[in-house]
């Protein structure tokens, strides 16, 4: 499964909605709307089955990096339009 966004693609932060929340959602809640950019990413195969793919996201002011999980971003064209989501080829 390939990734869904690219290095240099402009992100959108959405956190995901949830009743309970853990410190990391409380913190990632903070940033919810802000735009970054796709800096670098992983992905994780439990032995389970599956992919899961973290994204380093920067975020302007001061260049702050952080990780977030997929459902967590929203792709962009570019900065002004609207969301979207990459294709898996």
């Amino acid at each position: 499964m390939p990734a869904e966004y690219e290095i240099g693609q402009k992100v959108a932060i959405k956190p995901t909605g949830g009743e309970s929340l853990s410190a990391r959602d409380s913190d990632v809640r903070r940033y919810a709307g802000q735009i970054g950019e796709i800096t670098d990413y992983h992905w994780v195969e439990p032995p389970a089955g599956g992919v899961f793919y973290l994204y380093t996201v920067r975020i302007d002011p001061g260049d702050k990096e952080i990780v977030l999980y997929a459902d967590e971003l929203e792709g962009l064209r570019d900065a002004q339009s609207r969301p979207r989501r990459l294709k898996a080829k």
